[in-house]
């Protein structure tokens, strides 16, 4: 279990408190602290949604157009939606899954839900009207091409006159 901030303790709790107690006996908040502080047997901190993490994207640009990948194996195109809304890009992905495994004398059956959603501003140079998008392979790749006065011009040399 990680720590997100710590907090410092003032005689072993959250709040200070004068006793006449020994400096080595325990208070009551010093063992709630350390109760609820302590780290759980892994047990009780693994991740039992085996659902998508959000994915990492890379982008990449060109003197053309700008490409997004974002790996994302075992869904299929159909568990995608991308949107785009005012120059944002959104991209999302909804997986429902349903095991169920029968035996003698036993069922087990077990349901699972994976999402994301992951949103770009995209820069007013991009022509909106020629943005597509494949899925091949368990990589989502978007494909945003300049406008064509953004486009950059090969560079040539001028002569003096």
């Amino acid at each position: 279990m990680s720590t997100l901030v710590t907090v410092p303790k003032q005689n072993g709790g959250l709040t200070r408190t004068t006793s006449n107690r020994p400096s080595n006996f325990p208070t009551w908040t010093s063992w709630l602290d350390d109760f609820f502080n302590r780290d759980l047997p892994s047990v009780f901190t693994q991740n039992f949604n085996t659902g998508i993490s959000l994915p990492m994207v890379n982008i990449r640009e060109t003197a053309d157009a700008y490409f997004v990948e974002m790996a994302i194996p075992g869904l299929s195109k159909s568990d995608f939606q991308v949107n785009l809304d005012n120059h944002v890009l959104f991209i999302s992905a909804d997986k429902e899954r349903e095991d169920e495994q029968a035996g003698e004398n036993y069922t087990r059956r077990e349901f699972g839900y994976s999402s994301f959603k992951r949103s770009f501003t995209l820069p007013e140079t991009v022509d909106d009207e020629k943005i597509n998008a494949h899925y091949k392979d368990g990589i989502l790749s978007i494909h945003l091409p300049k406008k064509e006065e953004a486009r950059r011009k090969p560079s040539r040399v001028i002569k003096i006159s």
